[in-house]
Parts: structure tokens; C-alpha cells; sequence
């Protein structure tokens, strides 16, 4: 009996990694679709995180002008990713809503005009970063140094933004329309390349010119361009389930009016929370560089513990599109209960492996004893937070899906900016508990974001929104 129930699972595996266009989402087991989903979404979210980790490490070889070139980049990169997360969560919405319908057509027309937008923004942002890299560079706080070595990159970088934003979009289109495989794939991809390429044109290995830092934004871009034409192959004829042809590519005003309303909310929300966190940064900095190494290490670590559960929320996101598409809101709610349950015991599973081997886990990444102590002080603290904010993430990303982007935002200004952010002043500076008293903000708006998205989740407005 459990020898078959392991074959089972790593069948369902092997289905959900190698992707079906033919499942139908809206039918049959909610926990086997779920898994269909999340699986592939959770293996791409790892992958969008590997894009970063490998840039640092192999640029950290020319120093810390180059390091912090790339952080200063990264910083302003930030407000491009919000962007990007906005348009893809709307898209996402208006893909999945048609795919329930049915409207194979309308799906397509949706992704064109998310296409259109993207080629709008980045056009802008591209000619931005192009003709102003040095004033960027200094608006961050670069020295001469950075600037000497950095504007090349920096200009590489925003003028290849067109990368960052189409891999988002269209890995936004396959997750609405169920073909979460294909976004894995496209963003697996991406990051051999840039694994590959990172180290010879930033060394000149072989027969590759020596590029320095440079080399690493050329290496990136090239590495996301061609995840990009692999996501276009797919859409443009390639057996995913959205089509583009010359019909669907001209600009519908409608749809775009819709797609930009439902994503400004999506891009509104990243912004909330990024705000709060850089709020946060400058608490911590204020008690010295220990706290900001331990507190950086803590929520590092942090990120790649929960990469499951923000799969696992992407997947219900996708669910209650195509479910409330195909006139199925109760099977859409039982949906996001049962993804509330799966990241339920996923969190409270990693919860307590964080509490029991924090301390190992810090040692990988810092040896310094002071900064270590926070950051394993911070592990502690967020992880008794761990069941209500899986419980919280199912529930946003539900919202997201449906469509309603703004419920999510206010819960973000609610319980970031008038709780979370108040409390770590209060905390950390009038109390004076120090980071800690940061670090049991987090924990605090971590619970109420769960607690607040279960109550708004209730009342089902959420269903009667029309993408």
C-alpha cells in the first residue's frame, strides 16, 4: 500500500514537471490539481531566486565597487520588479478568468495586451536607465569609485529590462492559463545560461572576452532574452494553451483598461510591503552593522524556507480564476481552503525545523558571534509566525486571482504601516528591546496579516468581482 502510494506521488511529480495542456483545473480532485500546479510553481520561484544568489557570488571576485554597484542597482531595479509583479498578477487574473470560461480566445487577447504594456514600460525604463546610469548610480549613494566601474553595468541592466519585465509577463500568462511547467521551464532556462556565462565573460574564461563587471549584466540579459523567446515560442504556436496570432496582437482598449486596473493594485501592493521592509532596514542600521548582517541573514534565509508556501498560494491564485470562470465560486473557496491546509502544515512543518536548527543554519551563511546571534534571534521569532502567515499568503494570492487586487493592498497598508511599522519604532526605539523588538513586529503583522485575510476572505466579496 505505500509502495503504490509512492509510485502515485511521484507520478503526479513527474505529470506536473513535465506539464498537460490538457487538465482541466475546474474538475476532479481540488488536492491533486493543486499539486499539478504548485509543484512547478514552487521549482520557478526557486529559480527566480538562484538569478540573484549567482549574479553576488560570482561578482563578488572584483571587490566591493562591484558588489555594491550591483546592490545600488538592484535597489532601483526594485520599483521595475514591482511593476513587473503588478502587470503579472493582473495578467495572471484576466488568463485564468477566460481559460474558466472557456474563451481559449479571450485568454489570448489578454496576454497580447499584457504584451503590449510590457513593451511600453520597458521602452521607458530601457531609455531612462540608458541615457541617466551615472545620475541613478548617484541618486543611490555611490561613491567614485562605483561610478567609475559601475555605469556600464547599470546601464546594461535597465536597458535590458525588457527581460525582466517579459519573463514576469509571460510566466504570468502560462500560470493563468495552467501551463505552470512552461514558466518553470523558460526560468530554468534563463538561469543555466546565466550560470554558465556569468563566470566566463565576467573572467574571460576560454574563448569569452573579459568583461568585469559588465560582464555579468550581459550574461543576465542574455540568459533572461532567451527564456523570453522560449516563453514567446510557446505562446506564438508552440502547443501551450494561448495562441497569439496578427488578430489578437492589435491594441484592445477595453481589455487594456481592465488589465491596467486590475494590475495597478498588484503593483501597489509589492510596493506597500517593500516600503515597510526598507523602513525596517534603516531600524535595525540604527543599532549597528551586526543587527543589519543578522537581520539580512535571518530574512535570506527566510525567503528560501517559504518558497513551498508562495508556490503552493500562486497555485490558488490560478485556481479561483479559472474556477470562478467557469461559474464554479464554491469549488474556487474549497479551492483556497485547501491550499490553506497544505501550506498550513508545510509552514508549521518548517517552523519547527527553524526553531530546532537556526543556530546551524546562521553558521552556514556568518560566523561573527554578535551578528549571528540576531539573526538566529530573528529565525526564532518569524518562525512562531510561520502557520498564520502560510495561512495569509493562500489567502492574498486568492484575492489576486479573483481579480480583487486592491482587498490585498489595504490589508498590506493595514497591517505594515499601521501596525507592523509603528510597532518596531515603538518597540525597538521608546521600549528599547533593539532588533529584537523589530523582529516581534514582523511576527505580530505576520499573524494579523493571516487573521484579517481569513475574516475579508469570509465575507466572499471576492467572488462577485467581474476581470
Amino acid at each position: 500500500m505505500k509502495l503504490q502510494k509512492i509510485k502515485n506521488t511521484w507520478q503526479l511529480v513527474k505529470q506536473s514537471v513535465a506539464g498537460d495542456s490538457e487538465i482541466n483545473y475546474t474538475e476532479g480532485s481540488i488536492g491533486r490539481v493543486s499539486m499539478l500546479l504548485a509543484i512547478p510553481m514552487i521549482l520557478e520561484m526557486a529559480m527566480e531566486s538562484v538569478f540573484a544568489v549567482v549574479d553576488i557570488f560570482f561578482v563578488a571576485g572584483l571587490g566591493t565597487a562591484a558588489v555594491a554597484t550591483v546592490g545600488l542597482t538592484e535597489a532601483m531595479i526594485t520599483l521595475l520588479y514591482a511593476v513587473a509583479i503588478g502587470l503579472s498578477m493582473g495578467t495572471t487574473a484576466m488568463v485564468a478568468r477566460r481559460i474558466g470560461e472557456k474563451d481559449n480566445a479571450g485568454a489570448s487577447l489578454a496576454a497580447a495586451q499584457a504584451i503590449w504594456l510590457g513593451v511600453f514600460v520597458s521602452i521607458i525604463v530601457g531609455l531612462v536607465g540608458i541615457f541617466y546610469a551615472p545620475n541613478i548610480l548617484m541618486a543611490m549613494g555611490a561613491d567614485q569609485q562605483v561610478l567609475a566601474i559601475g555605469v556600464p553595468y547599470t546601464r546594461l541592466m535597465f536597458g535590458g529590462s525588457f527581460t525582466i519585465l517579459f519573463l514576469f509577463l509571460i510566466n504570468g500568462i502560462f500560470r493563468g492559463a495552467g501551463d505552470a511547467s512552461l514558466a518553470m521551464k523558460a526560468l530554468t532556462l534563463a538561469n543555466c545560461i546565466n550560470i554558465v556565462l556569468d563566470p566566463c565573460l565576467i573572467y574571460g574564461y576560454g574563448p569569452f572576452p573579459e568583461l568585469g563587471l559588465t560582464g555579468a549584466a550581459v550574461a543576465t540579459n542574455i540568459g533572461r532574452g532567451i527564456g523570453v523567446l522560449y516563453g514567446l515560442y510557446y505562446i506564438c504556436g508552440g502547443g501551450g494553451r494561448i495562441f497569439l496570432h496578427t488578430a489578437n496582437m492589435l491594441p484592445h482598449l477595453a481589455t487594456l483598461t481592465s488589465l491596467i486596473k486590475i494590475s495597478l493594485g498588484g503593483i501597489a501592493q509589492f510596493l506597500v510591503a517593500t516600503a515597510s521592509w526598507i523602513f525596517l532596514v534603516q531600524i535595525v542600521s540604527s543599532f549597528g552593522s551586526d543587527a543589519v548582517a543578522g537581520y539580512t541573514i535571518g530574512v535570506r534565509i527566510v525567503m528560501f524556507t517559504i518558497l513551498p508556501a508562495w508556490g503552493l498560494s500562486n497555485a490558488a491564485a490560478t485556481l479561483v480564476g479559472q474556477n470562478l470562470g467557469a461559474g464554479l465560486p464554491d469549488r474556487a473557496e474549497q479551492s483556497v481552503w485547501q491550499i490553506v491546509k497544505f501550506n498550513a502544515v508545510y509552514m508549521g512543518f518548517a517552523s519547527l525545523m527553524m526553531l530546532l536548527f537556526a543556530t546551524p543554519l546562521v553558521g552556514i551563511f556568518i560566523e561573527e558571534s554578535v551578528a549571528s546571534g540576531y539573526a538566529v534571534q530573528a529565525l526564532w521569532i518569524f518562525a512562531l509566525g510561520y502557520i498564520p502567515w502560510g495561512i495569509g499568503m493562500a489567502i492574498i494570492q486568492s484575492f489576486n486571482g479573483a481579480g480583487d487586487t486592491m482587498t490585498p493592498t489595504w490589508i498590506n497598508v493595514f497591517c505594515f504601516w499601521l501596525v507592523q511599522v509603528p510597532l518596531a519604532y515603538s518597540l525597538a526605539m521608546l521600549l528599547e528591546l533593539g532588533p529584537v523588538g523589530v523582529f516581534w513586529a514582523v511576527f505580530v503583522s505576520d499573524v494579523l496579516t493571516g487573521i484579517v485575510g481569513y475574516f475579508v476572505f469570509r465575507r466572499g466579496k471576492w467572488k462577485l468581482r467581474y476581470v
